[in-house]
C-alpha cells in the first residue's frame, strides 16, 4: 500500500532531480510539520546550508500567518548577506497553504524566485 509520505518522497526525488543550489543561487528548501514550518537556504555545491528560520519562537498568530513571517524573516537575513535569487525547492509538499504562504512571504521580502 502507498501511503502519503510514499506520495510525498516521490515527488521530492522528482524535483530534486531538477533543483540544485548554488553559491550565487541558493536553494531555497521548504520542511513542513503539522504544528511548524522550517526554512533554509542550502548551497548544494559546497554541501553547506547558509541561513535557516522556522516558526518554533513565534508565538501569536495562525499557522499561514506564521509561515508568511517565516519566509518574510527568511528574505532579511539573506538581504544581509547579500543573497537576492534562490531556487525554491517546496521539499514534495503541494504549492498551496502553509508553502505558499512562505513563499509569498519571501518573495514580498525581496527574494527573486
Amino acid at each position: 500500500m502507498i501511503t502519503k509520505t510514499d506520495r510525498r518522497n516521490r515527488r521530492k526525488l522528482k524535483i530534486r532531480n531538477r533543483v540544485v543550489g548554488t553559491m550565487e543561487r541558493p536553494r531555497l528548501s521548504v520542511y513542513r510539520t503539522n504544528q511548524h514550518i522550517y526554512a533554509q537556504l542550502v548551497d548544494d555545491s559546497n554541501s553547506q546550508t547558509l541561513m535557516a528560520t522556522s516558526d518554533v519562537k513565534l508565538e501569536k498568530g495562525t499557522k499561514s500567518e506564521k509561515a508568511k513571517l517565516v519566509g518574510e524573516s527568511l528574505a532579511k537575513l539573506a538581504q544581509a548577506k547579500k543573497i537576492t535569487k534562490v531556487v525554491f525547492d517546496r521539499n514534495g509538499f503541494k504549492f498551496h497553504g502553509r508553502i505558499k504562504e512562505l513563499a509569498q512571504g519571501a518573495k514580498d521580502g525581496g527574494l527573486i524566485f
